[in-house]
């Protein structure tokens, strides 16, 4: 088997392998730090479920909140990056991060559900730009032969965020203690209210961590001398949405992304919220199990990287959405702890679905990369609407495992994306790049 799909990618940045390696680590320790900021929601869905008495549905507004900002922002930060470059991006990008990060501290003092959703939407707002410049960034600095590998292997650091974010928002931000409607309403007025302010206020050290640290990576990336890659002015001509998706794989995998995103947020969002009700384990116990799938997903991506050596990645991609696919039926259908390990699975399969879809999607786009890699970050949307479907169900059935059908159908999606529509058909002239 060949060890790289034969498609296109963008023109590697010109320049020894040395002078690339910096720039790789940098942009590499942003996919750690998105990574981990997703990777709170699992931790603060039960923990805003708690705090406000909400339901499934309601508490699904916390990922509609962030991935509706992907739908709103990834155009306008392809345009900007295509006019300022992708370091610019990339600052703008961790400016909007750290700021919604730390309006999360008057959010908890209001106590109002909506502010921390607003808080959410801005964190968003600045990982869409990270995103759209980190993604394509990363498919350019080397080998274009490898690059779905430097893909998958740079967003192992994602994965290394999905273990370590649960754990530590479990032990900072999940208290433990719950209390039915019922022994709600019988506490004293003043007691009711002080145990919900401290369940809201639990937020405040982590995201105010949180953001100081991004403001620090923030002033790394201003005063570092960095390779900022831009286009020859002559990239935007004849480039818009509809030149860009006349290439029908770059419209499947738009399509492929956006089920894949939803089925993604479903499974790990919603995991300590469903093991403990599937498996009645509590939320610390859970978050630990949830830390696990976040090991999963990571060492999913390094033995991903390594297979794709051997496997062409759209074959890797139908067999690991098989796999997906049957687990998230085991999911639905099984109780105890079998259920907590068949989410830990698929966190496993689905972990080199995002980058490969991503590389395949861009492939031999020419001057329609950048648009290109807008469109299919816009569909990271599928975050926000595929989850108030399994919000819905589990309220209306009142068992939050027949929810995951959701994830099930998405998983079958990127298998015909695979098996289908991932070729290139036409392939653009690929357009030199400069280094300012």
């Amino acid at each position: 088997m060949s060890h790289a799909p034969e498609t296109e990618y963008p023109t590697k940045v010109k320049g020894s392998r040395k002078s690339n390696l910096f720039p790789l680590v940098l942009v590499t320790s942003l996919f750690f730090f998105w990574g981990f900021i997703h990777n709170l929601d699992p931790i603060l869905i039960p923990h805003l479920k708690k705090s406000f008495r909400l339901t499934d549905l309601e508490t699904a507004f916390v990922d509609f909140s962030i991935f509706i900002a992907y739908f709103v922002m990834a155009l306008p930060a392809g345009y900007f990056m295509r006019k300022y470059g992708y370091k610019s991006g990339i600052i703008l990008g961790l400016c909007l991060f750290a700021t919604g990060s730390l309006l999360f501290l008057p959010a908890a003092d209001t106590r109002q559900y909506i502010f921390f959703l607003g808080a959410l939407f801005i964190i968003a707002c600045g990982l869409t730009f990270l995103e759209t410049a980190a993604n394509p960034y990363i498919t350019i600095l080397g080998n274009p032969k490898t690059a779905i590998q430097r893909l998958n292997f740079s967003q192992s650091f994602n994965g290394l965020a999905a273990f370590l974010a649960p754990v530590i928002g479990g032990t900072f931000i999940l208290s433990g203690t719950n209390y039915t409607d019922a022994q709600l309403a019988a506490m004293l007025p003043l007691d009711k209210e002080t145990y919900l302010l401290t369940e809201a206020s639990s937020v405040k050290g982590p995201y105010l961590t949180l953001g100081i640290l991004i403001i620090i990576i923030a002033i790394l990336f201003i005063f570092t001398k960095l390779p900022d890659i831009k286009e020859n002015n002559t990239e935007a001509d004849g480039s818009n949405i509809w030149h860009a998706l006349r290439h029908r794989h770059l419209s499947w995998a738009i399509i492929a992304q956006f089920f894949y995103i939803g089925a993604q947020v479903c499974v790990l969002s919603f995991f300590i919220r469903f093991t403990t009700t599937s498996a009645g384990i509590s939320e610390q116990q859970a978050s630990w199990y949830a830390g696990g799938a976040g090991l999963a997903f990571m060492i999913g991506r390094f033995a991903g990287t390594f297979i794709m050596q051997y496997v062409t990645p759209n074959k890797l991609l139908m067999l690991y959405a098989l796999i997906s696919m049957i687990l998230t039926i085991v999911a639905i259908f099984a109780t105890g702890m079998l259920t907590v390990y068949a989410l830990i699975g698929i966190a496993f399969f689905m972990s080199i679905m995002f980058p490969t879809i991503f590389s395949m999607g861009i492939a031999g786009l020419g001057k329609d990369t950048k648009l290109g890699s807008s469109l299919i970050v816009m569909s990271i949307v599928g975050g926000a609407l595929l989850p108030l479907g399994l919000g819905y169900i589990s309220d209306l059935t009142n068992n939050i495992q027949y929810g995951y059908i959701v994830p099930m159908i998405c998983f079958a999606v990127v298998f015909f994306f695979g098996w289908k529509k991932w070729k290139p058909v036409v392939t653009e002239p690929e357009i030199p790049l400069q280094i300012q």
